[in-house]
Order: structure tokens, then sequence, then C-alpha cells
């Protein structure tokens, strides 16, 4: 691949960096920085000689990880994370002429558009929660400095609710399986293994503009709670849950929604449908145990 950077240490910016060999910004200049006042910034990138920056950079939890409920409750650290850092970083790719990769979010929109899923030309319609409202905002304001700058390349992906093949706190899976009881409400996904492999195509071709990045189709965490029983652990019990119940044991409401794909596989980004690619992560996910 060609030179890039990842800024983000984060859980995707190392899963990322580990796969595709692409290194991660450890001065950490850019989330450390008083926005608007980091001089050094330009000259940092500069320095690099960069043809790509991959922002992974975003707020999701907290210390204790309570999830995005953290968001409601720290908004100006939320702000500041997943919107003025990735604005503040996209102007500095634009004044240098690097290509932008940005991980956005689909989790701004409710609902299924009667079965269409919503596509990247529908306007978010979930902002009341604020997580979804920062991601939501920041993709507003990078395609301001679209409009206002031409030489702004940049790549948005939304990704929704990372299912991946190896434990990590963030992987839906180890999310889901500590909870006694989980919904069947179908959502799009991402698997981490195919998003990264997207991820070498899309830099490849410096695709443009704002993308759905998802498996096509949709999953319930019921759906792969029954398949890690299947697949991982024939023990593993829960039961199911009502939207009813999660709402009355979150802070913030949650999204559940359908994402239209065709954008992404028209541009030739073809990943595998949800249901068989959540299959083959806990294939994975049960060889790396059994290693163990």
């Amino acid at each position: 691949m060609k030179k890039g950077l990842i800024f983000g240490n984060g859980y995707l910016g190392n899963r990322i960096s580990g796969e595709l060999g692409i290194p991660i910004d450890t001065h950490r200049i850019i989330e450390n920085m008083v926005v608007g006042t980091n001089q050094y910034l330009d000259e940092y990138l500069k320095g690099k000689s960069l043809d790509f920056v991959i922002n992974a950079i975003g707020k999701t939890h907290g210390p204790n990880s309570i999830g995005i409920d953290y968001c409601k409750f720290h908004k100006q650290e939320t702000l500041q994370s997943n919107v003025s850092v990735a604005e503040e970083l996209a102007s500095a790719c634009a004044r240098n002429h690097i290509y932008f990769v940005h991980l956005g979010s689909g989790c701004i929109y409710q609902g299924d558009k009667n079965g269409f899923g919503y596509s990247e030309k529908d306007k978010p319609n979930f902002t009341e929660q604020f997580y979804a409202f920062s991601k939501a905002t920041a993709e507003e304001r990078l395609l301001e400095l679209e409009r206002i700058n031409p030489n702004f390349k940049w790549f948005d992906g939304r990704l929704r609710m990372p299912v991946d093949d190896r434990y990590n706190k963030r992987n839906l899976i180890d999310k889901l399986k500590e909870y006694a009881k989980v919904i069947d409400i179908q959502n799009s996904m991402i698997t981490v293994p195919h998003m990264i492999s997207g991820l070498r195509q899309i830099i490849k071709q410096k695709l443009t503009g704002i993308y759905n990045f998802t498996n096509p189709g949709t999953i319930s965490a019921f759906e792969i709670m029954t398949l890690y029983k299947k697949i991982v652990d024939p023990n593993h019990r829960f039961e199911l849950m009502s939207l009813g119940e999660l709402n009355n044991t979150t802070k913030d409401i949650r999204s559940n929604c359908k994402l239209n794909t065709d954008k992404l596989e028209s541009a030739g980004i073809k990943l595998p449908k949800i249901y068989e690619a959540v299959e083959e992560c806990l294939i994975g996910y049960k060889k790396r145990l059994d290693k163990k």
C-alpha cells in the first residue's frame, strides 16, 4: 500500500494497523491538541510525506465502559473527539493534498425504510441520541469542507456494530455474551475482517464520498447469540428481551436500522452477506479459543 498513518489508538485503529501494516500516530498529536491552534499539525503531516490518513478517533464509551450512554453525559468531550478532531484533521489533509479516510457511523438512522434500507442520500433521522448527533454533525462539517475546498478528497465509511473473529471488549460478540437477555431486532452490521479487506480496496481506489460501510443484509443480536451457542459455546444461556425492556435499562435510546449498501457494491467493494460473515467470524473466534 501507499504511505499512510492512522489517527486513533483504539480498537479499530489497532485492528486496521495490525492487518494492513499502517502505523498509528503514537504522538496522539490531534487528540491532545487545542483545536484550531495547533500550527504544528501541517508540518507534522508534511514531514511524513503521507498519501492517506485514516481517522479512527471517536468517542463511543467512557473509562468505565458504559457504552454510548457516556456520550450523553459528557457532551463536550464527545463533540471534541467526534466532531472537532475530525474537522481539524480533515482540514489539515485538505491543505496538504492527503486522502482522508473517516470512520463514520451508520447509527444515525432508526428503522428500515420499508425494507429498502437507508441510502447515503437519506437525511439522518436519529439525532436525538447524542452520540448519533455528534457523528451526523461530523458528516455535515466534512461535507461543508468538501464544498469549499476542491483539494479535499475523502471517504466516509459509515460503520455499525463491529463483529470480530477475536476477543475484544469492543467486539459485539464479547458484548452480547455478557448479557442474560438480548433483542431480536434486525440491524445492519460490519464484520471487522471484511471491513479491513474493504478498506484495502477503498484506499487503493481512493474512493470518495459517503458510503454505508456494512455487510449486505441484516441480523439480530438474538441470531448472533444463537449462532454463538451453536458454534462456540453450547452451554451459553440467554433469553429474549423486548425493545421496551432494553430502553428501560439504558440511559439513552439505541439505533436499530437497516442501511442500503448498493452504492458500496456498485463501487466494486463486495462484502459477504452479514449472516454468513458472522458465521465466519464465529468459526474463527472458536478456533482462537481452542488454541488457548
